[in-house]
């Protein structure tokens, strides 16, 4: 089953977060994952959620979801996200 990770996020300091930008698709493509969306701008439909940026990564396996996550050469990558950019992710699975 295919599972997603939704980041919702607004960038504190873009020279800094730009390190990640640049080596953070390895990562992903090495975990089986692919970019859905990338970086843009939601439009609010409903609710008071109010995301500024967001990106959507799709995932063959809730397994290689999280192996990204914990992949230890990414972590370095994972700790400039948190210091340049107010982020928040989940980790959902797909229908089956």
């Amino acid at each position: 089953m295919k599972a997603y990770l939704v980041l919702d996020f607004s960038v504190l300091d873009l020279p800094g977060f730009m390190p990640y930008v640049s080596a953070i698709p390895a990562f992903i493509d090495k975990h089986g994952g692919r970019y859905l969306v990338r970086g843009v701008e939601p439009t609010v439909m409903e609710g008071d959620w109010s995301p500024e940026l967001m990106v959507i990564l799709e995932f063959p396996s809730r397994e290689n979801a999280k192996a990204f996550l914990t992949d230890p050469d990414a972590q370095p990558l994972f700790a400039v996200r948190h210091r340049t950019t107010d982020s928040k992710l989940v980790l959902a699975d797909g229908c089956t």
